[in-house]
């Protein structure tokens, strides 16, 4: 496992408490850094804290400006800084066709993906810059490049974060925050819960490599991506997909 120096960076992790979001805070603290879990499972996230050591929680719905707002503020007061930021929270929502979704449907699934990312961005970027350091890594999906039959609003709200990801990196290149985002395909996490067998099934024979990707090889890739290391990339997506996406 190639090794980062973190020393006393603090890096925050949405949707923390498990899956990918558990694997890069995991990935944070061993390299030394402190990770702060923001999920809206509090009891995962307080016993996910507790079993990582070196990091703390926060009770956080990413779709509420007002405990994201808070959190912020709570990190600032517990730490002085925030070095990094992964949004990782995310819901897949229904399973249906367009013509099916309902329009609240569509907007949860929105909300979280994409306007949470959003909110997080906008409200941990002004602390960033009194320290004129940050690293972003916004989590998108196979599914924001290519679209998913039956998951159109958890795909339009994956692409959305490209843009996202792309627009704040341009306006924040000339500072030394790093904006980036990855587009992993299906990894083995509670997010497959809410997908049919046939439909989990229909996304992994459609990776070359013939299997899901690891939450491990994730967190390997945000960890170069948060590092000092990644001084000039910005506003860049980088794939995940075991061959899928080659673009």
């Amino acid at each position: 496992m190639n090794s980062y120096d973190f020393g006393a960076r603090v890096v925050i992790v949405t949707g923390g408490a498990q899956g990918i979001g558990y694997a890069i805070a995991e990935r944070v603290v061993a390299s030394g850094g402190t990770a702060v879990l923001w999920d809206i499972k509090s009891d995962v996230a307080e016993e996910s804290a507790a079993t990582l050591g070196r990091a703390n929680w926060s009770a956080v719905d990413v779709v509420d400006e007002a405990t994201v707002r808070a959190a912020v503020d709570a990190a600032v007061v517990a730490h002085g800084r925030i070095d990094g930021l992964v949004n990782a929270a995310g819901i897949t929502g229904p399973v249906k066709p367009v013509t099916e979704y309902g329009p609240d449907e569509w907007e949860a699934v929105v909300r979280v993906n994409l306007t949470g990312t959003f909110n997080c961005c906008r409200l941990v970027v002004p602390v960033m810059k009194e320290r004129n350091y940050g690293r972003i890594v916004n989590v998108s999906s196979v599914a924001g490049k290519e679209g998913n039959p039956n998951l159109a609003a958890y795909s339009a709200a994956k692409a959305g974060i490209l843009g996202l990801t792309k627009s704040l990196g341009k306006e924040l290149a000339t500072t030394g925050i790093a904006v980036n985002a990855i587009t992993p395909t299906t990894a083995d996490t509670p997010i497959l819960q809410g997908l049919t067998p046939e439909f989990i099934e229909y996304m992994r024979v459609r990776i070359p490599r013939e299997r899901f990707v690891q939450v491990e090889e994730i967190a390997a890739m945000v960890a170069w991506l948060l590092s000092e290391e990644n001084s000039f990339t910005t506003a860049a997506t980088f794939d995940l997909s075991g061959g899928r996406t080659t673009y």
